[in-house]
């Protein structure tokens, strides 16, 4: 009897400890989260675009490298299409 008692408290343990919460290791924060938030209007100025960078970049500790905008594939379909 005590042989089933020891067998049911062994099971009981280790479900709980395989069915505990995940720990997380690191910073449970989502980045990515400060970057699905960036709009930048369609005809933006380079201020804007700036500033767009900037929060891009966050949390990051790289520093920004403000250029040229590139053209997506719809603006560059539209202005072919416009032709």
């Amino acid at each position: 009897m005590r042989f089933l008692l020891a067998l049911a408290a062994a099971g009981a343990a280790y479900y709980i400890y395989r069915n505990r919460q995940p720990r997380f290791v690191g910073s449970t924060t989502n980045a990515s989260d400060a970057m699905d938030d960036v709009h930048v209007p369609p005809r933006a100025g380079t201020d804007e675009h700036l500033d767009a960078a900037v929060m891009e970049t966050f949390p990051a500790s790289d520093p920004i490298s403000p250029g040229k905008p590139s053209e997506t594939a719809w603006e560059r379909q539209q202005r072919l299409k416009n032709r």
